[in-house]
């Protein structure tokens, strides 16, 4: 680690260096990727010259417990190395943490699937809410949420809904929230009183840029019709609507948002890019059939990320073990604390693994 941060540390004082040179300050593209090398590389810098100014400290403490006769001041020096050692721990964890590889879709915009599992009605109400939920936490962080294609049903509950989120650090944030979400409550149709238990699929696929993924349109099959809504609601009188089909992986893509043909063929091809992309991430077709089975689950209520349970008023990530008592704040996109929780056990996970 060592070795490494020496390196990083020269290449830090280059990137600092040719900051300054005017002819790379006239070329804008060019000296704003470097500076946006040089903001990546400063908190690992800031963190390893704490690292040699604790160490420069400990080895004086250890000097003066080695060689001095003055008893207090050995003593004195005695309790400053403890206080070195516990912070060069800290220091030391935390430069592993920032050597991490860091994950390359992470400052991506996102392509959010929800589909209503095992439940019925009751599981396509709680998909509306989780699509509420994402959209306050998406406010709370400045992003941009935008409705790509839905399909709701008569009691204005999700079968199927997409929609993206783009800002800064999206990717990095929603990428732990793929897979099952269930919730135990007491459905508004239920006569008895008895808590049900209903789950929700969540898929969150990295856009792609058009760079990314390589489409050749002869592979495609585009589809026009007219767009409804449920009960004849908001009918669209001309074919706006787009369904493409990717002819090579048969995978389709819908989009009936907007009342333009254009604007809803490039929401459907944004998302069908993002598809491909995730879908091309793996070594096969099989593999990626796996994946993303393993990442949205097959809805059944064994098969949970996250359980919403409204008579306690709990919201538990059984992924992590943790515990909230505050459903109404989480659903409202309060999300923060367990996020921070989840990409903190990650970190620690990819450590224990080096």
């Amino acid at each position: 680690m060592l070795e490494k941060l020496i390196e990083i540390k020269a290449k830090y004082e280059e990137l600092t260096r040719k900051a300054g040179d005017p002819q790379i300050i006239a070329r804008q593209d060019e000296w704003r990727r470097l500076m946006k090398e040089h903001s990546r590389l400063t908190p690992i810098i800031e963190a390893f010259d704490a690292y040699n100014k604790q160490k420069s400290e400990l080895d004086e403490c250890q000097n003066i417990i080695a060689n001095s006769n003055d008893r207090d001041l050995v003593l004195l020096a005695e309790e400053e190395a403890v206080l070195c050692r516990e912070r060069l721990a800290e220091l030391d964890k935390e430069l592993k943490i920032l050597l991490l590889p860091p994950d390359p879709n992470d400052d991506k915009n996102v392509i959010v699937e929800i589909r209503a599992g095992a439940g019925g009605d009751e599981a396509g109400l709680f998909g509306m809410e989780l699509m509420r939920m994402y959209r306050l936490f998406a406010e709370r962080n400045r992003w941009v949420y935008e409705d790509i294609s839905g399909n709701i049903s008569e009691l204005g509950g999700v079968k199927e809904a997409v929609f993206s989120l783009s800002g800064a650090g999206v990717y990095a944030k929603m990428k732990f929230e793929s897979g099952v979400h269930r919730v135990q409550r007491v459905p508004e149709t239920e006569t008895q009183g008895r808590v049900h238990t209903s789950t929700v699929t969540v898929a969150v696929l990295p856009e792609a840029e058009e760079v990314s993924v390589e489409i050749n349109e002869k592979d495609l099959k585009i589809d026009t019709y007219r767009s409804g809504g449920a009960g004849g609601q908001h009918v669209n009188k001309t074919e706006s609507a787009i369904r493409i089909t990717h002819l090579p992986t048969g995978l389709v893509v819908t989009c009936e948002d907007e009342r333009s043909q254009i604007k809803n063929r490039d929401k459907a091809m944004k998302v069908l890019r993002a598809r491909l992309y995730d879908m091309y991430q793996s070594e096969a077709n099989a593999q990626y059939a796996a994946t993303r089975k393993g990442q949205v689950g097959t809805g059944d209520r064994s098969e949970r990320i996250r359980t919403y349970n409204y008579p306690q008023g709990r919201v538990t990530d059984h992924r992590i073990g943790l515990t909230l008592y505050s459903l109404p704040e989480f659903l409202s996109g309060n999300l923060a604390e367990t996020f921070e929780a989840l990409r903190l056990a990650d970190q620690t996970e990819k450590l224990n693994s080096i």
